[in-house]
């Protein structure tokens, strides 16, 4: 994933409007140059380019923004994403230059064009950086002072850019308003919470920085040692908590608006509650805003964002009384899909008062005794939660947007206890605890605890956010422990505890009914203290507590072990019940219909199977993969039939072309007989079943529609057995090898994603339609954005897999590419079957004729042939001489011309028709293409 999308590059910044008016000048310290970047009714706004001194020598490149309005006015520091640059945050900088701001923007040490080492926001390092800007700030005329060599500034920004907010309000006095957005407060909890490594999101920290050596030498060695080990020590704890907010906890004492993610599993929201609680106690205001995106995806609310911010300024940097804040608590909550765009309706809730993350809680009983499973040998097959790399957009960052995701858990590597059916909805709004007792054959244990929402059929489950908590517990090793006696530390977890410690052992019976014991036992008792989330229950519904080895995120135990857990109390739930939602209440079906939508289609893409009623086998057509008859297809409200009386059949070992032009039907026959729609009339059968929705026969079928999605940071490799463990199915059913070497990528599955040229994405996308070798493989525009020699490579893969006796259908506009890569062709126009058979039957007939010779002919022959007459052109072929001949004389003949070929000495050993598919294709369709 890119740290620099939405959310990480910027939080608070809109689209991006690159012209050259507004391109960046850098030019050397101490000098500068200002160039007017926007105007409109309220005033233009210039920026001035310069290279600033640093600390530490480090040389920081800087944009700073005012209006043309004169008189001095508040500034503002406006700082951007990990992996970003000064140019993120221009639109916003811009915006509050015209609302009356002086706004300095730079890029941190390590990006853009600054110099130095990324420090992670070392005191000495990036946060000195922000206390020379605001140094240089106080010597600008256009800046409000306090008093001399102390303007009135406030800081903002978001990810990296929102920790430099913190940080500088707790290292320099001068800093009076922050509005910091989605990031840390201790970046040690962030990366090892409770003592196990956040695996993924450090490794995207450092790819996105530019690799290790882009680091200060102790990061880059405290990264290496933990990423090899698997486990965090003392030492890299501290050296991330001295960089850290929570480190000058006692210092931040100015206005705070504290803006944070729902859908982040890297900086979750108990970061914004532990920032809260340090802030207010020091007595400053502190408002919280809980957004419906994060770093997981989710939408970022920034035009809103923006807003606040600006009022925020306004209220603490102005003094303007009047400025509306907005509510000391405010959330996003998600009410269904837009069905006209698909995304997420939205609508807040807010309070008087910031309610924490354990207001109100209620106890729900759950069922389940005790419980062994297994930590697999080298941790794998990982469970899935959160899934970074999804932030930029696209179906499964939408559905995190609903409460939905991908989740996955092995049979025997978790532990699960239930609760009873709801009597009546329950909001969640907080952080569950419950707890459990643990032992565990090794000394150490790692656990993964997640409370899903389980519909009342008990497949439909949701996981909240797609968030986890982990937990190191040690010395539970049975034989070695013991069950704790009363008066004992409380043991924490999770994603709930940015600024705790690590865990420690408790009592045994809290909640649960058990009196206390000191006799031996094993194991320990352990609190668990779950993500923060926002979530409504419905009524009917259970919550399920699951109990994990593994987590894709996350860095195991390689050993294997046996853990065995038991519940020591109820499910303890925050209701938060003064958090009144704006709007009215949204109806019931708004809710319900488009979740159960978004249920439907994530279980298609991870391959679930539904029983339906359909027709029996037909057994004469079981060696056949694809027959389509009388099929029929018309949308509502539509004035046509999209696919109107369409019959053709394919057989084994067929590269089979599907042209048409646009709005001829391609696109909705492949989707029926993917089984994504169902047609009006008519049926689909592959390999003698008839295809609906779910249907088993589908297991059958590869698709590659409209290119796929993938992991940035892993490797090409690690991409496509993490989709097949998605699907459910045996490791051993995926035919990985064989599948990869019909793709042909080579050493680059080794390299992560994010190196693969256009051309190997697609190869890696067609790789995964191929996994299981499925008997017909479905290719919709598989070599849209390729360059001619991606293109001949994608027609090679094409052609292999099918020499394996598969079938390919493709769909694609290039002709030319179709020509040469399938052996038959099915033409669509209106809705309706053109024409269907081999290639060269399609294209036989016409006025070109391909004459074979027994050997290349000399240019000088060519030319005689040229001349010749009723010959129109004549041009060297691979495999001879191709004629067109003039049809409009007497003379233009296919005997006429082998009479003259003859003559010339030429040795002829075939002549057959020749006609470009394009030729063919605009005749068949009347030119409508």
């Amino acid at each position: 994933m890119d740290l620099r999308v939405p959310g990480l590059r910027g939080l608070l910044r809109g689209p991006r409007r690159l012209t050259a008016a507004v391109a960046a000048v850098v030019v050397l310290a101490g000098a500068g140059t200002w160039t007017a970047v926007a105007s409109d009714e309220q005033s233009e706004v210039r920026r001035t380019d310069q290279v600033l001194a640093g600390a530490g020598g480090a040389r920081i490149d800087t944009s700073y923004f005012t209006s043309a309005t004169g008189g001095r006015r508040p500034a503002v520091l406006l700082a951007h994403g990990f992996g970003g640059s000064k140019a993120d945050v221009r639109e916003q900088a811009e915006e509050l230059a015209r609302d009356g701001y002086a706004v300095l923007t730079w890029s941190a040490r390590g990006f853009g064009e600054s110099t130095g080492r990324i420090g992670l926001n070392a005191p000495e390092g990036e946060v000195a950086d922000a206390s020379k800007l605001i140094d240089w700030l106080a010597r600008q005329p256009q800046v409000r002072l306090d008093e001399p060599g102390d303007p009135r500034v406030g800081v903002a920004g978001a990810s990296y850019g929102g920790a430099v907010a913190l940080l500088a309000a707790g290292h320099d006095d001068r800093v009076d308003a922050i509005a910091p957005a989605i990031t840390y407060w201790n970046l040690a909890d962030a990366l090892f919470p409770h003592g196990v490594f956040k695996k993924l999101w450090a490794g995207i920290f450092v790819n996105s920085g530019g690799g290790c050596r882009a680091f200060e030498p102790r990061l880059c060695a405290m990264y290496e040692r933990v990423a090899e080990s698997g486990t965090p020590d003392a030492e890299a704890r501290a050296l991330l908590q001295e960089r850290s907010p929570s480190a000058v906890a006692d210092r931040i004492d100015v206005p705070t608006l504290l803006v944070q993610g729902q859908t982040d599993s890297l900086f979750p929201l108990d970061h914004a509650d532990a920032a809260a609680k340090a802030i207010r106690a020091n007595g400053a205001p502190v408002d919280v805003d809980w957004i419906a995106g994060g770093h997981d995806g989710g939408d970022l609310e920034g035009e809103r964002v923006r807003s606040r911010v600006t009022a925020w300024f306004d209220r603490y940097l102005k003094d303007d009384k009047a400025a509306d804040t907005g509510p000391a608590f405010r959330v996003t909550r998600t009410g269904g899909v837009d069905s006209t765009d698909g995304t997420a309706q939205l609508r807040g809730a807010d309070a008087d008062a910031y309610p924490g993350l354990r207001s109100a809680a209620r106890e729900i009983a759950l069922s389940g005794g005790e419980q062994t499973f297994a930590n697999p040998a080298g941790a794998s097959p990982p469970a899935v939660s959160a899934l970074p790399g999804l932030g930029t957009g696209g179906g499964l960052a939408q559905l995190s947007s609903l409460g939905l995701g991908v989740s996955l858990d092995f049979p025997g590597q978790y532990a699960r206890f239930d609760s009873a059916p709801l009597r009546q909805s329950l909001r969640i709004t907080g952080t569950p605890t419950v707890r459990v007792h643990v032992a565990s054959t090794s000394q150490d244990a790692v656990l993964f605890a997640k409370v899903y929402d389980v519909g009342p059929d008990g497949r439909q489950q949701v996981l909240p956010s797609q968030l986890v908590a982990p937990v190191r517990v040690e010395g539970v090793k049975g034989g070695e422990g013991g069950r704790v006696g009363a008066g004992a530390g409380k043991a924490t977890s999770g994603q709930g505890s940015a600024g705790a410690g690590k865990p420690t052992s408790g009592n045994g019976s809290a909640g649960s009914g058990k009196a206390p014991t000191a006799e031996p036992a094993t194991g320990k008792d352990v609190t668990l203290t779950l993500p923060a989330i926002d979530h409504e229950v419905d009524k009917g519904h259970r919550l399920r507590l699951v109990l994990a080895s593994t987590d894709l995120g996350y860095a195991s135990p390689a050993a294997p072990a046996a853990y065995t857990v038991s519940l020591e109390s109820a499910l303890s739930v925050p209701t938060a019940p003064r958090v009144e939602t704006a709007a009215a209440p949204l109806p019931a079906w708004v809710w319900w219909l488009p979740l159960a939508g978004a249920v439907t289609a994530l279980a298609l893409l991870l391959g679930a199977r539904r029983r339906t009623a359909a027709p029996a086998p037909d057994p004469e057509l079981a060696e056949v993969p694809l027959q389509i008859t009388d099929l029929s297809k018309k949308y509502a409200k539509g004035d046509r039939y999209s696919v109107r009386d369409l019959s053709f059949r394919v057989e084994k070992g067929q590269v089979l072309g599907l042209l048409g032009p646009n709005g001829a039907g391609k696109t909705t026959t492949l989707r029926m007989l993917m089984g994504l729609i169902r047609p009006d009339a008519g049926e689909i059968r592959v390999f003698g079943q008839a295809v609906r929705p779910g249907a088993p026969v589908l297991s059958r079928v590869g698709a590659f529609v409209e290119g796929a999605g993938f992991l940035p940071h892993l490797s090409g490799r690690e991409n496509l057995e993490l989709y097949w463990r998605a699907t459910g199915r045996p490791p051993e059913d995926a035919r990985l090898e064989e599948a990869l070497e019909i793709a042909g990528l080579g050493d680059a599955l080794a390299r992560a994603v994010r190196t693969y040229s256009q051309g190997m994405r697609q190869r890696l996308a067609i790789a995964q339609a191929m996994l299981g070798l499925p008997d017909l493989l479905i290719l919709d525009e598989p070599t849209n954005g390729l360059d001619p020699p991606q293109i001949r490579e994608m027609r090679e893969v094409m052609i292999r897999y099918a020499a394996g006796g598969r079938t390919v259908i493709v769909s694609s506009h290039l002709l030319a590419e179709v020509e040469q890569s399938c052996t038959h062709l099915v033409v669509m126009d209106r809705g309706r079957l053109v024409q269907a058979g081999p290639v060269g039957e399609i294209t036989g007939n016409g006025d070109t004729l391909l004459v074979g010779t027994a050997a290349p002919l000399e240019e000088a022959v060519v030319e005689k042939v040229a001349a010749l007459p009723g010959v129109a052109s004549a041009a060297r072929a691979d495999e001879g001489l191709l004629v067109r001949l003039d049809t409009e004389g007497t003379a233009g003949t296919p005997q006429r011309l082998i009479a003259e070929l003859v003559r010339l000495d030429v040795r002829v050993t075939s002549v057959g028709p020749h006609r470009r598919l394009e030729d063919a294709f605009l005749t068949l369709i009347g030119g409508t293409a």
